[in-house]
């Protein structure tokens, strides 16, 4: 991995009552690198801004992880340059929906990571919506 991790965890400890299995970590250190700021990715398509059809935060968290990834590689990277996502959720009842499947995507990557409740997102049928940082190495 281009990027050093420090005090890596898994929520499966941090946050046993809540069946989460996130690889994050406390601090991430970069050298040198390109550095991809994403936009906080909404459950829309990329090309042509349309809503995906669901109000399922899994379903929507999917697209927005989906959406993150086809970025980062369109800039020359891969999942593994996430140093930091920020989550924002419209209900705290979804966080362990969204976080189990933001973790599928980023599974031994152990960015750092920011969560939080909002009152709402630009528009009123999004969940949630995460904004990421990426550093590509030279």
């Amino acid at each position: 991995m281009a990027h050093t991790r420090i005090r890596k965890f898994n929520t499966k400890e941090t946050y046993p009552e809540q069946k989460l299995d996130n690889d994050l970590a406390q601090a991430v250190v970069t050298r040198g690198g390109r550095i991809v700021w994403l936009r906080g990715q909404c459950p829309q398509n990329l090309d042509d801004a349309v809503n995906i059809d669901s109000h399922d935060p899994v379903e929507q968290t999917h697209k927005v992880m989906q959406n993150i990834r086809q970025l980062i590689e369109e800039a020359g990277g891969r999942m593994e340059h996430l140093v930091k996502v920020v989550v924002y959720l419209t209900d705290v009842r979804h966080r362990e929906a969204v976080y189990r499947t933001m973790g599928e995507y980023i599974k031994g990557v152990h960015p750092v990571s920011t969560g939080l409740v909002v009152q709402a997102l630009a528009r009123p049928e999004w969940l949630v919506e995460i904004d990421g940082t990426a550093v590509i190495p030279d």
